[in-house]
């Protein structure tokens, strides 16, 4: 196989196992009676946290995970996408790379909640798709500045090898 394969490979690889991660977070196993019962002992022994503010803050680390999972998505999606739709400049961010990545997490995250909507023990919520869209676009807001500070910290300390006219 060649590298180009293997690396192509590897991207959608890691972009499908994050996808099979969500659908099993889209199950009645992690619902949200189903967390609290595993966190609110844990906060409760470690700092003495009360069930109404527990509640409070399962709420934020619930939503938390929306931002984390979805955003990793993007990120894994935008690699996956480079290896599949090389730019022929070499470029190493593309306009065309991130629309396809958002329009593919908001798909995903629209099943995700469609799937939950069909759970007695989850819900579905547009709130929940537009949270987790969104964090695919901050995802990807995050890497394009990456790649353009990365790109910038390279030209700078680029040196020419010795012997070498540049």
């Amino acid at each position: 196989m060649s590298s180009d394969r293997h690396q192509l490979l590897k991207a959608w690889i890691a972009a499908i196992l994050w996808l099979i991660v969500i659908a099993i977070e889209s199950t009645q196993y992690l619902s949200a009676h189903n967390t609290s019962r595993i966190l609110y002992p844990v906060l409760h022994f470690l700092f003495g946290m009360d069930w109404d503010r527990f509640a409070i803050w399962h709420f934020y680390i619930r939503k938390g995970g929306h931002v984390f999972g979805y955003g990793l998505l993007s990120i894994l999606l935008f690699r996956a996408w480079r290896e599949t739709l090389p730019a022929a400049s070499g470029a190493r961010w593309t306009l065309r790379w991130t629309s396809i990545v958002i329009l593919g997490t908001a798909l995903v995250a629209s099943l995700d909640d469609w799937h939950q909507s069909f759970i007695p023990s989850r819900t579905g919520t547009v709130r929940d798709v537009i949270l987790d869209t969104c964090a695919g676009i901050g995802a990807q807001i995050l890497l394009f500045l990456w790649i353009r500070l990365f790109s910038r910290y390279r030209a700078v300390t680029s040196v020419p090898a010795r012997g070498t006219d540049q």
